[in-house]
């Protein structure tokens, strides 16, 4: 009897996966997930998502074992080794295709490529399918046939095919009669990334079913107020999903009918915090077409190439003091102390945090790249890139060079009464709302002996920024404004 073989990536899931559903759908279905530490290592995944993977696939092995469905475990410890890998699995148990969802990045499309065809020299069927996104990419072009490097056009195209033609939620697989293949054990950690504590396990426990819910929370009782509720930390204003969304535990289509179910089927009517919602999904769809257009940007490359000429700073010191939380700018510090803790960070304060270091400190935002993905356990290439770049005035979409976000002001703004700041910054907690923002001003007597004074002038950090850009051949300064 020849099987199917679901290579199962980062699509941690049963239900609506499209992969997983074609191939039971064509015969008896075997799973195998591929554990590729040093390729994870080179990418700068973060021990707290490696461990978070490992925890959702114990997870997914129990609900395919519901199914009949074994999952085998395989190593590999670089992609360049998959192809063999997966070679052997399907001669091992005769597999007749092999069926995965599409993921995207240069090393990623490298990667299925050699697959791809390794597998066919073989007689083996290889098929991909569209998963992770609404749309395919290449499939939501301008005018002149090219990827779109602006997100409002590309969201006005979506809006329209969406209107036409709503992705569908696919059905999970039937149970199937039992194969004479175990399931392998999921190992509790791989070498080179130590799993977090349990206070972090904690805040994100693994699996689907916490995902869905998760989901049905949110879409029943806070995406009415997701607009007007979304920028402040201290407000438990967001779905808290990324990570799901990163792991492929829940699918961007699950969510898009969520938030239309709340809002009666509206995608641009209705309820504002829906809409809004609605929106971050596409952000999220816009920033991986970005990667397949413009590979560069999976190359460590700045997405507007005239900015590498810019000359940013080497200060070791700084960018410690910033990884560590110690700028003595309150918001900022509390902010990455929220990271260093939880593996996740507002994204109002993510946004702040990197346009603190490449503006007013003038770092490289290569750094702060690399250091939010060592970290983060939504940590998403596309997403992160895409972040960075809009942050540091280097990427598509961009905010212009001139906008540098203040700190203090944006603390005062977004976090009036200091809760947020109180929590991560305990040291602070005796200030008053005015002073917590800047207790600097206090000119040093304000008793904190345990809370530095700021790296940096936010005035003249500042129009060293707006120097550095103006003196790019293709720069004319615009305006200028904080905001």
């Amino acid at each position: 009897m020849t099987l199917q073989l679901i290579w199962l990536r980062s699509d941690l899931r049963v239900h609506d996966n499209t992969a997983l559903s074609a191939a039971a759908a064509s015969g008896p279905t075997v799973a195998v997930y591929v554990l590729s530490p040093k390729q994870w290592l080179a990418h700068d995944d973060a021990p707290c998502k490696v461990d978070f993977w490992l925890r959702n696939l114990r997870e997914l092995s129990t609900a395919l074992g519901e199914l009949n469905i074994p999952l085998l475990i395989r190593h590999a410890g670089t992609w360049e080794q998959v192809p063999q890998v997966v070679l052997e699995v399907c001669r091992q148990h005769r597999i007749e295709a092999v069926h995965a969802n599409e993921e995207y990045g240069v090393h990623e499309s490298l990667r299925d490529t050699a697959v791809n065809k390794v597998l066919q020299a073989h007689g083996i069927t290889f098929h991909s399918y569209l998963d992770q996104l609404l749309f395919k990419p290449g499939s939501v072009l301008s005018k002149t046939g090219s990827y779109f490097q602006v997100f409002s056009p590309f969201r006005k195209v979506c809006y329209a095919r969406l209107h036409s033609a709503l992705p569908r939620l696919i059905s999970a697989p039937n149970t199937q009669l039992p194969p004479s293949i175990g399931s392998d054990p999921v190992p509790s950690q791989v070498e080179g990334f130590a799993p977090p504590g349990e206070a972090l396990r904690t805040l994100w426990p693994a699996g689907e079913t916490e995902a869905r819910h998760r989901l049905e929370r949110f879409a029943e009782q806070q995406i009415d107020y997701y607009k007007s509720e979304r920028d402040f930390p201290a407000k438990p204003g967001t779905s808290q999903l990324s990570a799901y969304l990163a792991a492929g535990v829940i699918s961007p289509r699950q969510c898009l009918h969520a938030a239309l179910q709340s809002n009666q089927g509206e995608f641009e009517s209705g309820n504002e915090g829906a809409v809004s919602w609605i929106n971050e999904l596409l952000w999220r769809e816009f920033y991986k077409h970005i990667l397949v257009g413009y590979p560069r940007v999976s190359r460590h490359r700045a997405f507007r190439l005239e900015t590498e000429a810019l000359a940013w700073r080497h200060a070791p010191e700084e960018l410690a003091a910033w990884q560590q939380g110690r700028t003595g700018l309150p918001i900022v510090d509390a902010a990455m102390r929220q990271l260093l803790e939880t593996g996740w960070m507002h994204n109002r304060l993510r946004m702040v945090v990197a346009m603190f270091l490449t503006k007013n400190l003038l770092i490289d935002w290569r750094e702060g790249e690399r250091f939010f993905m060592r970290h983060l356990i939504d940590g998403d290439l596309a997403a992160n890139n895409g972040g960075w770049q809009w942050s540091s005035s280097t990427g598509t979409d961009s905010a212009p060079y001139f906008r540098i976000f203040n700190p203090l002001s944006q603390s005062e703004k977004f976090d009036a009464q200091g809760l947020f700041i109180k929590h991560w910054l305990p040291e602070l907690a005796a200030l008053s709302n005015k002073d917590i923002h800047n207790p600097a001003a206090m000119g040093g007597l304000f008793g904190v002996a345990d809370y530095p004074p700021p790296i940096v002038d936010l005035s003249q950090s500042r129009r060293r920024a707006l120097a550095a850009f103006k003196s790019l051949p293709s720069r004319q300064a615009a305006g200028a404004g904080d905001e």
